[in-house]
C-alpha cells in the first residue's frame, strides 16, 4: 500500500513533536470523588475525550488492583469494523519504549556489566569525541546534552519522503554526530530520543549480544510477556489498535501502518498490548528485575517532564517518572507517536497499575487543550486506582 502522499508531512511534524521536551504547565484536574459511581463517571470521561473535536477514535484504561482487573473504554478499535478496544490488541507504545531500554540497561547494571558511571568514550568509542564523557546515568536520566538526531535535518528529510524508510537503527545516532552537545552533561534536564538509542548501544556494545536478544532475555521473559517485540518495518500484528490521524474538518484517517519502526528503535519502536503493558508496569516500578542498591539509584529524582507530559507533577528518575497527583504517587512513563499517545504507570510497590492508551497523537505541540483533559482523566484515573489507600 503506498503512503498517502498528505501524511508525509504530518509523519514528520508529529515526529518532531514527539522529540520536543514538555513545556506546559500543570492541568487543573476535575475531580471525581471515590464512591460507587466512579466506573461510571470515568466511563464518561473516556467518552468525552472520544467525543471531543480531535479526540481519539478509541481509548482503552486497565486498572490493576492485585489479581483483579478492571477494563474500561469508549470508542471503537477500528473504525471501519466497529470493534471495540480490548487488552490483547495491540498497539505502538511509543515512548514508553525508552522504559524497556531501562529496563534492560539497569538490569545488566545490577549484574556488573555495565556501571551507571560507564562513558560513551569507553564503550562506543566510535562517536563523537564530544560525546566521550557522557555517562550512561546521564542517558537514563536526560541530562546528556545529546542532540536529539529525530530533529535533525538529514532524517527528517529523509521520513517526509519515505515514511516507510528502512533505516539501519544502529547509526540513528550518526544524524546529529555533527552538532555539539547541547549543555554540559549532568547541568540541565532535557528530554532526547538520542539518549535511548545510546543506552541500546551500550548495552550491546557490553554484552556483544543485539538489543532485540537483550529485551527477550532481561525483559519480555522474566516479566511474562508474549506479546511484545521490536519490529523494524511498518505492518502490525493483529489484533490491533488502529491508530489515527484527527485533524478536523478532515475525517479520521487510518495511520497504524504509515511508519516504520527502524527509525525509532529502542527509544520508541515497540509493539505491545495493553495486557502486556500492565504486566511489565508493574514488574518495572516495583524494580522486580533489578536489586534494591539499583532500584534506589533509579529513583534519583529530579525536575523533568515525560513526553507528553503525565498526570500531576512530573520528576524524571532513571527511564522513569515520578507522578505525583492530588491522591498519591505513582511511577511510569508517557509517550506519542502517529496514531497513539500512552500512559502506563503503577505504585512503587508493583501493586497497582493504569494502563491508558488512546488511538491518536496528543502533545502540547498538536493539541494543548486535548492534553490538558486527557492529564485531567488520567489524574482521575490514578485516584480510582488508590481509592482505597487512606
Amino acid at each position: 500500500m503506498p503512503v498517502p502522499s498528505r501524511f508525509r508531512r504530518r509523519t514528520a511534524v508529529a515526529l518532531l513533536a514527539a522529540s520536543l521536551a514538555a513545556l506546559s504547565p500543570t492541568a487543573v484536574a476535575t475531580t471525581t470523588p471515590p464512591g460507587p459511581h466512579t466506573d461510571t463517571r470515568l466511563q464518561q470521561q473516556l467518552q468525552d475525550l472520544v467525543d471531543a473535536p480531535g479526540g481519539p477514535p478509541g481509548v482503552i484504561a486497565v486498572l490493576r488492583d492485585g489479581r483483579n482487573s478492571r477494563v474500561l473504554r469508549a470508542g471503537v478499535a477500528d473504525l471501519d469494523t466497529g470493534r471495540r478496544p480490548a487488552p490483547h490488541d495491540h498497539m505502538r507504545i511509543a515512548s514508553t519504549a525508552k522504559a524497556f531500554s531501562g529496563a534492560v540497561a539497569l538490569s545488566l547494571v545490577d549484574r556488573n556489566t555495565l556501571d551507571l558511571d560507564d562513558t560513551l568514550g569507553e564503550r562506543l568509542p566510535h562517536l563523537p569525541k564530544a560525546w566521550h564523557a557522557v555517562t550512561l546515568r546521564q542517558l537514563l536520566h536526560h541530562t546528556s546534552g545529546l542532540p536529539d538526531y529525530s530533529r535533525s535535518a538529514g532524517f527528517l528529510k529523509i521520513v517526509l519522503a519515505d515514511p516507510r524508510h528502512r533505516f539501519d537503527s544502529r547509526k540513528l545516532l550518526d544524524f546529529a554526530a555533527g552538532e555539539p552537545l547541547r549543555f554540559e552533561p549532568g547541568s540541565r534536564y532535557e528530554y532526547s530520543n538520542s539518549d535511548n538509542i545510546a543506552v541500546a548501544l551500550m548495552a550491546e556494545a557490553a554484552t556483544h549480544i543485539p538489543y532485540e536478544q537483550l529485551l527477550h532475555k532481561l525483559v519480555y521473559r522474566p516479566l511474562g510477556l508474549r506479546d511484545t517485540s521490536l519490529p523494524q518495518g511498518y505492518r502490525m500484528p493483529k489484533p490491533y489498535l488502529h491508530g489515527y490521524d484527527v485533524t478536523p474538518p478532515d475525517p479520521p484517517e487510518d495511520v497504524s501502518e504509515v511508519l516504520g519502526m527502524s527509525g525509532v528503535w529502542a527509544s520508541g519502536g515497540i509493539v505491545s498490548t495493553p495486557s502486556d503493558m500492565t504486566r511489565f508496569i508493574r514488574g518495572y516500578a516495583e524494580g522486580r528485575l533489578y536489586g534494591p542498591q539499583v532500584v534506589e539509584q533509579q529513583r534519583d529524582w529530579i525536575p523533568g517532564n515525560s513526553e507528553p507530559k503525565g498526570p500531576g507533577r512530573n520528576d524524571a528518575g532513571l527511564a522513569i517518572f515520578r507522578y505525583t497527583t492530588r491522591c498519591g504517587v505513582v511511577l511510569g512513563h508517557t509517550g506519542n507517536t502517529l496514531g497513539y499517545t500512552q500512559l502506563i504507570a503503577a505504585t512503587p510497590d508493583g501493586q497497582r497499575s493504569l494502563t491508558f492508551s488512546v488511538t491518536t497523537q496528543i502533545n502540547q505541540a498538536q493539541k494543548p487543550d486535548l492534553l490538558r483533559r486527557m492529564r485531567a482523566v488520567q489524574e482521575n484515573l490514578v485516584c480510582a486506582l488508590l481509592r482505597h489507600r487512606s
